[in-house]
């Protein structure tokens, strides 16, 4: 080897070195997260989502920035979930339904009947219980996700092609989508109806061509996904009041520093806050221009037999989570 060629490598050699580690530089490096949500533009959640990485390009001088993918252009809540856990995707907003099977923790809020109000889910998401809940996502090693913050998703009803719900008979044989997490099937068959567990990407195809006779989810989704165009009848059941979870990868979270870290949780807090007032403004809309098109929504006086309908659901899934539910109940 020629001596100037030595000395050149050693050169090299010595620069790298002097590189700071991986993690350390990736910390300082330019970065652009990928987020996903399988709602359409202007949603709460991706309204609220987009604002966030707002907040976070300014505060890093554009450093930090957050590209939204709404309208689950990167896949259904399943795929998005196993994306976000392997590093593809780096923030997510998914229902706490999709998330149970992976935490089981998180399925107490699955529970049909568990909020006795929106008000009341509130006080859970915004009180220690929430805390404690996310907190759990994030120490699941097997879920490989970082909880941030809580969003709300109003109540779910049920909506069809067929009739109006009034009765828990109403329901009985109906083939009604949930979402793929066991608790929800069981809900629906204790209710009388055909739980029929499909990502919520396929549900208005699916509506269409008689695939299934339904769904239940609440009203903002019933509309702006354009169900209402193809299940007429919206009955207010309000059997669940399931909140949304928006979180992080947590491979990419690996990456960032101590203080980019507390920066993103600091937004996301003011997030789920912000969620919350949108989702006000949009629910109204939503049952505005449902009813404006046509579809009947039906109110339903007595609940009672519906809530004694799904006692099964809380005799095969309650005891697990019976420290969990009794500080949720308690909750003044």
């Amino acid at each position: 080897m020629k001596r100037r060629d030595f000395i050149r490598l050693s050169v090299g050699f010595a620069g790298v070195a002097t590189l700071p580690p991986i993690s350390a530089a990736l910390a300082q490096s330019k970065a652009v997260f990928k987020a996903s949500d399988v709602q359409p533009p202007g949603y709460p959640t991706v309204a609220a989502t987009e604002n966030l990485g707002k907040k976070l390009a300014a505060a890093t001088s554009g450093r930090l920035s957050i590209q939204m993918y709404p309208s689950a252009q990167l896949g259904g809540e399943k795929e998005t979930i196993e994306q976000t856990q392997i590093g593809a995707i780096q923030m997510l907003r998914v229902s706490a339904g999709a998330l149970g099977p992976i935490v089981d923790d998180v399925n107490v809020v699955n529970m049909p009947f568990l909020f006795k109000s929106i008000e009341h889910s509130e006080k859970m998401m915004d009180g220690p219980i929430g805390q404690d809940l996310l907190d759990r996502v994030s120490a699941n090693a097997s879920a490989n996700l970082v909880a941030l913050c809580w969003m709300n998703s109003g109540a779910r009803s049920i909506y069809n092609t067929k009739k109006p719900i009034r009765t828990v008979e109403d329901v009985k044989g109906l083939k009604i989508r949930v979402i793929g997490n066991p608790i929800f099937i069981d809900m629906m068959n204790a209710l009388g109806g055909n739980g029929v567990a499909m990502g919520y990407d396929q549900v208005f195809s699916a509506l269409q061509t008689g695939v299934i006779d339904g769904a239940e989810n609440n009203l903002p989704s019933y509309v702006f996904s354009n169900h209402y165009t193809a299940a007429k009848y919206y009955s207010l059941t309000q059997h669940l009041v399931i909140p949304e979870v928006l979180a992080f990868s947590k491979r990419a979270w690996a990456n960032l520093s101590t203080d980019d870290q507390t920066l993103i949780k600091k937004f996301a807090r003011e997030a789920q806050m912000e969620e919350r007032e949108l989702w006000k403004v949009y629910e109204r809309e939503a049952t505005e221009k449902a009813r404006a098109a046509g579809s009947e929504i039906v109110e339903i006086a007595d609940k009672a037999p519906f809530q004694k309908a799904v006692k099964p659901v809380w005799d095969k899934y309650g005891p697990k989570h019976q420290e969990l539910i009794k500080r949720i109940q308690d909750i003044a």
